[in-house]
């Protein structure tokens, strides 16, 4: 009785993992589909056979299947990658694998035949269906109207783990490789979609940056990190995105710590990234964040290098505030402690003296200014330390050494103007003040006079090319002394 054995061939299919049937069934249900069922009128009965015993796939069974959905889940049903011996059928059309589906549906068949122009999620949905995820991300993309929809099922699909990703984030939203496996850029789909609005709304910007995190860029870092550099940078929302500095050293938590991320890490790759891209002052401050002193100092002691003989200029010149900044940053490392080196430490305590003593300089204050460079021991005063202080100039670094010229001319003009102004002084005139108390106005002219030569003597000798004209200079200004 056909009726019983197709009732049997019916439990082992409901039965059997998979939905497959054994070999000798799948030969009997073929043979009986070629001899009789193949001819039958019944519609309803060829299509149980072709999708129990994957029988003349080529057949769409169009009285059955008039639903798009009707047609998926026919075709799925038929999908077998090889039959129960290993085979893959007697016969061509009893077998179709996944991958000969997804070419009829989307090369066959494609955006045409759906009717995608006016019906895409109907096309979007059968590109799903047959496990075409990177086709249907990138078809979906397409459409103005569902650009967010898009981005959300990439998402969703990125996370399910459902995604083949490219090697390189700079390659197209959609490509494929020489066997036709495809691959979408997440990374690409969703950086783009931000771009909308991270710069107005930086925190929701944030939360799909995350998404991110375990897709790498070109150089090996993570692309969550940055891509939060970029939008820390360009919103410079410092405080909020990344937390701000207490009084007492600590860090208050910024949105970065809601994350499953080394939040330390981050703020120095920001900082890194803000002192490539000429933001050396974002970058201290940055640093200083991260607890990364000696990356402080280095960067602050650039910048105060380049700015340390210019005049002091209004409260918010660029000197006054990078002055500013180091003094608050060596008042709390003093207080607070630091993990700087200690030539990083030296330099910047060096150059905050020195910026002290331009400031008197410019100011014309100049016995507190000598007073100044005098204590600091970094320029011979008396013939017989030059040879030591040249020694010591070979101890210091390039941002000290490199100021050397300017440090030499300003401290040479103190003396020139000192040893002037003295010697138009009355000696009995009160204005001589210190020149008479320290025993007289020809031992104080004898005095500034040797402090010059001791000056011309260590520029000498000095391991250092001077610029042309400061040797000039220094020159001129010792011989108006004599």
């Amino acid at each position: 009785n056909r009726l019983d054995e197709f009732q049997g061939y019916l439990h082992e299919y409901i039965q059997t993992k998979d939905s497959g049937l054994s070999q000798s069934a799948l030969n009997r249900i073929r043979t009986q589909y070629r001899r009789s069922v193949r001819a039958s009128r019944d519609p309803f009965k060829r299509a149980v056979y072709s999708v129990i015993g994957c029988c003349d796939t080529s057949d769409n069974h169009s009285e059955v299947a008039v639903k798009t959905d009707d047609y998926m889940w026919l075709k799925l049903s038929q999908v077998r990658q090889c039959d129960a011996d290993g085979s893959r059928g007697s016969q061509v059309e009893d077998h179709l694998t996944l991958r000969q589906l997804q070419a009829i549906l989307k090369d066959e068949y494609g955006e045409g035949h759906f009717h995608a122009a006016d019906m895409p999620l109907l096309f979007f949905q059968v590109l799903l269906l047959s496990l075409q995820f990177e086709a249907a991300l990138e078809f979906l993309s397409r459409i103005d109207r569902y650009h967010s929809h898009a981005v959300h099922f990439t998402i969703a699909l990125h996370d399910a783990r459902m995604l083949i990703l490219p090697d390189s984030i700079q390659a197209p939203l959609l490509s494929k490789d020489s066997h036709d496996v495809q691959f979408f850029n997440v990374a690409q789909r969703v950086v783009r979609y931000t771009r909308k609005f991270a710069s107005t709304d930086p925190r929701e910007a944030v939360q799909y940056f995350y998404l991110l995190k375990g897709i790498e860029t070109p150089q090996g870092s993570s692309l969550f990190t940055q891509c939060l550099s970029e939008l820390v940078l360009e919103t410079r929302e410092f405080d909020m995105l990344l937390g701000r500095l207490e009084p007492d050293g600590s860090r208050k938590p910024g949105l970065v710590d809601k994350f499953r991320v080394n939040a330390s890490g981050i703020i120095e790759t920001v900082a890194a990234d803000a002192e490539a891209k000429g933001l050396p002052e974002d970058a201290v401050r940055l640093y200083d964040l991260a607890k990364k002193h000696d990356n402080v100092l280095r960067t602050l002691n650039k910048l105060l290098s380049q700015i340390l003989s210019a005049a002091p200029g209004g409260n918010q010149s660029t000197r006054n505030r990078l002055m500013a900044l180091g003094i608050n940053i060596a008042e709390r490392y003093k207080g607070q402690g630091h993990t700087a080196t200690l030539s990083r430490v030296s330099t910047f305590y060096l150059l905050l003296d020195l910026m002290q003593f331009f400031n008197l300089y410019h100011d014309q204050q100049f016995d507190q200014a000598i007073d100044v460079m005098q204590r600091l021991k970094l320029l011979p005063f008396r013939a017989e330390d030059v040879d030591s202080k040249v020694t010591s100039f070979r101890q210091y670094t390039d941002e000290i050494r490199h100021n050397c010229p300017d440090i030499l001319l300003a401290t040479m003009n103190v003396l020139y103007t000192q040893y002037r102004s003295a010697k138009s002084t009355s000696p009995a005139s009160p204005a001589l003040g210190r020149a008479t108390s320290d025993g007289g106005l020809a031992e104080y002219l004898t005095v500034r006079r040797s402090q010059a030569r001791a000056l011309i003597t260590f520029a000498g000798m000095l391991p250092y090319r001077m610029p042309g004209d400061t040797s000039a200079r220094l020159v001129q200004m010792e011989a108006l002394m004599n």
